[in-house]
């Protein structure tokens, strides 16, 4: 009997511990409209949490748990929260309290362990309705925060921006692949994006809309929704995805396929690209937004002709990125990724290079690189909406009047620049390029006027 007992105490002593979850680390992120506050923990927990008011805070109760991290070097900036404080609750509980300095709504989940992380326990404070956001408001006015048919038309808006969504994907606690060298994809990506944004912005009749302005993580579905909110034309998300084998190279772009993926390196990148949505915590957690479903629905039936968009526009963003990378195929491949899920908004995917190959790494990280690649996207783009204006833009007027001329420009080398590069940027043959300037070789310094023939452009007076 003695025996037993001991037997039965040794086995509650050993699931206890085997509980039992030390808070090893805090991260903190701001978005948009939330912070997210992760901790890192040993093991799982349960928890719960509850509000108190006057002043404002969070109370979260830990079974089982102790709190071993250093906090002090939280950058609170920004965000609703100005202490955190802990102590010992009710034996082995732990009492985390999160001072604020406004009412927020808060969520709370945990997380299992993936291939980057171990056990998390999540907590989003999200801002109060009407506190101002980071997120630019729409370019068009519409009926509503988020119409579910965005109205583009020339009575309505005028002669309106083409407005391009820029995804810059993962983000915060995804931080995407992580590749030779210790390079993340979620830091370069952004880094192009930002590149992009600007010489849209530069372009006339165009308008670059961030869809993340920084580290934070935004879920799959959120990132359309956003591009919709500004009734987006072409949605296009940006990555530096890794492979199994070191020696894979090349960028691609990928447009929606809705039967399924056309080659198993696409399969492969949809699925490592969809469980995004469970690295960041969202998986799991049930969305209270029923018309996503109905989204989802309609898909199906409405997504031939945003389709055949996604695939013209991906042909040319993908002839561009070749002039100034290596390209994994040769062609627009077609894959399952959520983000291009839209019925609604033609969407691509340009994978601009494998960061877990060691030279394709080297050159993501660099500027001269990251702004070669966004100067390349954005000739793509640009190329596409000069041939197939949206009705009711300015480019869609000044192509009926025939104010989309042909004529000579100038370009000034800048460091990083290549001759090739120059070619994608304007969209002419290297040769003519070549030819134009009376080039025997394709050396060019910095600080050199390079003549461009004549290309689709607008007319000077327009610039």
């Amino acid at each position: 009997m003695l025996l037993r007992w001991c037997a039965v105490s040794l086995l509650c002593l050993v699931t206890e511990a085997a509980l039992a979850a030390d808070i090893k680390s805090v991260r903190l992120w701001r978005a948009p409209d939330n912070t997210r506050l992760v901790f890192d923990l040993s093991g799982p927990a349960n928890h719960t949490l509850f509000t108190l008011s006057n002043p404002e805070r969070i109370v979260i109760d830990i079974d089982n748990a102790t709190f071993n991290a250093d906090t002090a070097g939280l950058a609170l900036t920004n965000t609703p929260l100005t202490g955190m404080r802990s102590a010992p609750r009710d034996g082995n509980g732990l009492r985390v309290v999160l001072d604020l300095s406004a009412q927020v709504n808060p969520k709370s989940f945990v997380l299992p362990p993936n291939q980057q992380y171990g056990d998390r326990l999540v907590i989003d404070l999200f801002d109060q309705d009407g506190k101002p956001s980071a997120i630019d408001p729409p370019q068009a006015p519409s009926a509503s925060p988020l119409p579910q048919t965005p109205v583009r038309s020339a009575s309505e808006a005028g002669e309106r921006d083409i407005i391009i969504a820029i995804d810059a994907g993962h983000g915060g606690e995804d931080p995407g692949a992580i590749g030779y060298g210790g390079a993340r994809e979620k830091e370069v990506v952004l880094a192009i994006a930002r590149d992009l944004k600007g010489m849209i912005d530069a372009e006339p009749g165009f308008k670059g809309q961030l869809v993340r302005t920084g580290d934070y993580f935004i879920p799959l579905r959120k990132r359309t929704e956003i591009a919709r909110q500004h009734n987006a034309d072409l949605f296009v998300s940006i990555h530096a995805d890794a492979f199994t084998r070191a020696s894979a190279n090349g960028a691609s772009v990928f447009a929606l396929s809705d039967r399924g993926a056309t080659s198993e390196t696409a399969r492969l990148l949809a699925d490592r690209e969809n469980r995004s949505d469970l690295i960041g915590g969202v998986g799991g957690v049930s969305l209270d937004n029923k018309d996503q479903v109905l989204a989802s629905v309609l898909l199906d039936l409405s997504m031939t002709a945003t389709l055949s968009a996604s695939l013209d526009v991906g042909q040319q963003v993908l002839s561009s990125v070749g002039r100034v990378n290596s390209l994994h195929k040769s062609r627009v491949e077609q894959a399952g990724f959520m983000v291009l899920k839209s019925p609604d908004i033609p969407s691509i995917l340009v994978e601009t290079g494998f960061i877990s190959n060691p030279g394709e790494a080297r050159k993501l990280v660099t500027r001269s690189h990251q702004q070669a690649l966004a100067r390349s996207i954005h000739a793509g783009v640009k190329s596409y909406f000069h041939r197939n204006p949206p009705p009711g833009t300015r480019i869609a007027a000044l192509k009926a009047s025939g104010r989309l001329a042909q004529g000579p420009r100038e370009h000034v080398v800048r460091r990083g620049d290549s001759l090739s590069m120059i070619a994608a940027l304007y969209q002419v043959s290297l040769s003519g390029l070549r030819n134009a300037n009376n080039l025997s070789d394709d050396n060019i310094r910095v600080g050199q006027v390079i003549k461009v023939p004549a290309s689709s452009m607008l007319v000077q007076n327009e610039r």
